[in-house]
């Protein structure tokens, strides 16, 4: 990592440099740096410092009339000067993230093949049993965490192909500028099994395979192919699954999980900032997390993630397991999750508790009288007027996570919540809203987004060379990052704290992560004198190098 105000070298010059994303500085180069790289002629003549062309970049973004061709814009930052890119996004934090990530990254997703410009990361195609081994070579450079999809369930869309790479793309600029994982540890990666999107078969300009999705022994082959490839190729690699469908997420985290360093963020990581947000809920209810009745709406992997690690945390407070499960119930397609049911999945079953059927959402909201909902199904607009009111009805503060993201698919907005509350509801979202103003009151939501805890988990795992990933890694996450809400926070409606603390906040959970690694004796580096600053100096600054 080159830090303010050290020199580095370039193995390039002229026109070639100025094409290299990594060590380009535009106009940026010195009169010197102009000499000596053969750069001479090929930039204008003013030298610009990176404040200034921070300047140029926001100004000339924030003429653009649509998210879309701010997501396009910034794309093209990214690929041909990543500094300033990573510069632009830290500093501005709260503007940028929702432009790479959620929700504009959604319809990135969509629209990938149109937009496509360039390549960034590899393609694993179902083509490639065999000699994916090879395929991960062709990347050139080590590789200290993989972000890797298949697409079949990119945000609440479903199965976008070959296009869901936007996701792993995105997931790992967070990574970076959140964290400050250094980008060349980052490589992003799409198993390309086919698609069962018709629209995408149809379209001309799709880029992956054009064939129905590879199941069953053949998807299963490829998969593990291609994490023993990459613990060979890259030794030690940290291995995130993103947006796999519910049957293959829980499969394949619980086949490697105790075998290779990895996590599925839509399974830990949603869990462990949906917690996060329960535990600052509960600081201005005055209740106990055990005095808590959840129901989800939604039974796929992020609320029976969710639903675990609540459990997990009520367990390490003392309570007994099958007690700490009874705070969480699930309602999925066909009704409540409840023990009567014959056509539960295992990960269901250990949630199906004993009530009478109950066919609907506001139905159980009803019987249950719940504390809290979480909508996790990528069902928009289901949390109704009269489910709100219902919840402000025997709850004097109602909590209502509205998680499924893009915004089109949150199950309700912000002004929804607290309007139909009259103000009272502590609110998370999966998607942005702005302010809202009740009765002269202004209320801040803020999201309940995988970008709070991820980058710090991943963090303090690529660090410390962890061996493994733990559910203990992201309960420290989670109540690190509850411990950084301030009162001022809850007292807005916020449940999280601001996006421009980003760096702050990954720092702490990476340090506090790396405590749970050294104490569990998972590190492939010695214990250091101090845990905090090992992580800082772990932690890359875009900052330009001099290159004379």
């Amino acid at each position: 990592m080159a830090e303010k105000g050290t020199t580095s070298s370039t193995p390039l010059r002229g026109h070639a440099l100025l094409q290299d994303p990594v060590y380009n500085k535009g106009t940026a180069f010195t009169d010197q740096e102009r000499d000596l790289l053969g750069l001479r002629g090929l930039l204008p003549a003013r030298v610009h410092t990176q404040q200034e062309q921070v300047g140029r970049i926001l100004t000339n973004l924030r003429r653009l009339p649509t998210d879309l061709d701010k997501y396009i814009f910034l794309t093209a930052l990214h690929d041909r000067n990543e500094t300033l890119f990573f510069r632009v996004v830290m500093e501005n934090a709260e503007e940028i993230m929702p432009l790479i990530y959620t929700p504009t990254v959604g319809l990135g997703c969509q629209l990938y093949g149109r937009i496509y410009r360039q390549p960034r990361g590899l393609f694993v195609t179902a083509a490639d049993r065999g000699r994916v081994k090879q395929v991960l070579q062709n990347w050139g450079q080590k590789a200290g965490l993989i972000v890797v999809t298949d697409g079949e369930r990119i945000l609440g869309l479903g199965d976008l192909g070959a296009q869901g790479m936007g996701i792993p793309v995105g997931k790992l600029s967070l990574y970076t500028a959140c964290a400050g994982m250094h980008p060349s540890l980052c490589l992003p990666i799409t198993l390309d099994v086919g698609t069962e999107n018709e629209e995408l078969l149809k379209d001309p300009l799709y880029i992956g395979l054009v064939r129905r999705r590879v199941r069953g022994a053949e998807y299963d082959a490829l998969v593990e192919e291609f994490v023993t490839a990459a613990n060979e190729v890259f030794p030690g690699v940290l291995i995130q699954f993103e947006d796999f469908a519910n049957a293959n997420a829980f499969r394949l985290l619980h086949k490697y999980q105790d075998r290779v360093c990895t996590f599925n963020d839509d399974i830990q990581g949603t869990a462990s900032v949906t917690l996060t947000g329960l535990k600052s809920a509960i600081r201005v209810t005055g209740n106990k997390l055990a005095d808590t009745r959840v129901l989800f709406l939604g039974a796929g992997e992020a609320a029976v993630g969710i639903a675990d690690l609540i459990t997990a945390s009520l367990v390490a407070d003392g309570l007994p397991e099958a007690e700490a499960r009874k705070r969480c119930w699930l309602l999925d397609s066909k009704g409540l999750v409840v023990a009567s049911r014959t056509d539960l999945t295992d990960h269901k079953r250990k949630y199906a508790h004993d009530h009478a059927p109950v066919g609907d959402f506001a139905a159980a909201v009803n019987a249950l009288k719940p504390q809290a909902i979480v909508g996790v199904a990528a069902v928009g607009r289901t949390f109704t007027q009269p489910i709100i009111e219902a919840m402000s009805s025997f709850n004097e503060r109602p909590i209502v996570f509205a998680l499924s993201n893009p915004t089109s698919k949150s199950e309700c907005t912000a002004e929804e919540a607290y309007a139909w509350s009259k103000g009272r509801a502590l609110f998370a979202c999966g998607s942005p809203f702005a302010p809202v103003n009740i009765d002269g009151k202004t209320l801040v939501p803020r999201q309940c987004n995988n970008s709070y805890i991820f980058p710090g988990v991943g963090l303090g795992v690529v660090a410390t060379k962890a061996r493994r990933v733990t559910n203990d890694m992201f309960l420290a996450a989670a109540d690190t990052l509850a411990a950084m809400v301030s009162e001022a926070d809850l007292a807005q409606g916020s449940l999280y704290p601001p996006l421009k603390d980003m760096r702050t906040v990954s720092a702490g959970i990476a340090t506090s992560v790396a405590d749970v690694v050294f104490k569990l004796g998972l590190a492939g580096v010695d214990k250091p004198a101090s845990t905090a600053e090992f992580i800082r100096k772990n932690m890359y600054e875009p900052v330009y190098p001099s290159y004379v």
